[in-house]
């Protein structure tokens, strides 16, 4: 870490690689807390966790039992170990608990006063927290499998939906559907995939900007305020006809891709596939900028990052090394065959 640091000081490395080079050193040394229990009150899987954007105090937990639970993560006990207590819970003797599974639950971005759910029983639900009741309930024509509200929307307060509606005997309908919390209705409808929509989420960077992955490959990016909605559709070979077939043109995956996500600056996008594939794309220009991940049929996932600089030890300057000790801060050492990725 020292040679990454008098490198940056020199002006030899990008300071991205300093904290690429510690973010992984974060994530692959991730082992299980053992100073810290949840206690367990759902009978059956959990789906879906949201810990609120305000204290980072409060989680919620949605189950396929419909299930919902409001946990304090704060340690109150003072003790070394200690187990996070659940405050409240919509169980199932409650009035308006969900039919079926809950996919989603998220915090309001700017109060824990509100959060919302959604089900496989259609219906999208507005809560109040303090009292657990719900304070409007979105009713959908089919299947709800994701929602998500911009964290940084100013001027709307629109909730993304995607759901699957039955058109006609064994034909499905994808749609992605606005709904306005100020309204209490749903307004337009976004329409462009060809198979069910599976998830959703809105830019952190630009509040009227969202992604969404579907079953048929692709993923689009949309501008809700245009009438004709998308954007762009992304693809994984940067357009690059040589590299495509007519069947794989501006798809992002070789398979459904069932899970995507902005990072925090919005500037990226990360989408996951069936393909085993995890892909980071540029959000600006939907560049695909090539595996950083890659996951297998062995059960393992593997973090690739650029060759690094030797470490230089505190009593050697960097200027007496050999030149072939020093990677060039210009050279890419990012692999982009299938391959290795």
């Amino acid at each position: 870490m020292l040679g990454f640091i008098a490198a940056r000081q020199a002006g030899l490395d990008d300071p991205v690689r300093l904290r690429r080079a510690e973010s992984t050193r974060r994530v692959l040394s991730l082992e299980l807390n053992k100073d810290r229990d949840v206690e367990r009150i759902h009978g059956s899987g959990i789906n879906t966790l949201d810990i609120e954007p305000v204290e980072g105090r409060y989680m919620l937990s949605g189950g396929s039992d419909g299930v919902i639970v409001l946990y304090d993560l704060e340690n109150l006990s003072r003790k070394p170990s200690y187990t996070c207590k659940a405050l409240c819970s919509v169980g199932r003797s409650h009035p308006d608990v969900h039919r079926f599974s809950v996919e989603t639950v998220q915090w309001y971005p700017h109060d824990t006063g509100m959060f919302t759910s959604s089900s496989f029983d259609k219906t999208l639900k507005i809560w109040d927290t303090n009292t657990l009741q719900p304070a409007d309930v979105f009713h959908f024509e089919g299947t709800v499998y994701s929602h998500h509200m911009s964290p940084v929307a100013t001027k709307h307060c629109l909730i993304a939906a995607v759901f699957v509606s039955l058109v006609t005997v064994g034909t499905k309908s994808p749609k992605v559907q606005l709904c306005d919390l100020k309204s209490g209705s749903c307004s337009h409808i976004l329409q462009g995939h060809r198979q069910e929509v599976l998830a959703v989420s809105w830019s952190p960077r630009h509040e009227y900007i969202l992604a969404t992955a579907s079953a048929d490959s692709r993923v689009k990016l949309w501008d809700v305020r245009r009438a004709s909605g998308c954007l762009t559709t992304l693809d994984q070979h940067n357009g690059e006809k040589s590299k495509a077939s007519s069947e794989a043109a501006n798809t992002a995956h070789n398979g459904r891709v069932n899970g995507l996500c902005y990072t925090n600056d919005g500037l990226h996008l990360l989408t996951i596939g069936t393909d085993d594939r995890m892909r980071l794309w540029n959000s600006s220009t939907g560049e695909n900028t090539l595996e950083l991940y890659s996951g297998s049929k062995d059960c393992n996932i593997l973090a690739w990052i650029p060759a690094l600089r030797e470490p230089v030890p505190d009593d050697i300057s960097e200027k007496s090394l050999p030149q072939q000790h020093l990677n060039p801060a210009y050279e890419d050492a990012w692999s982009s065959s299938d391959d290795e990725g």
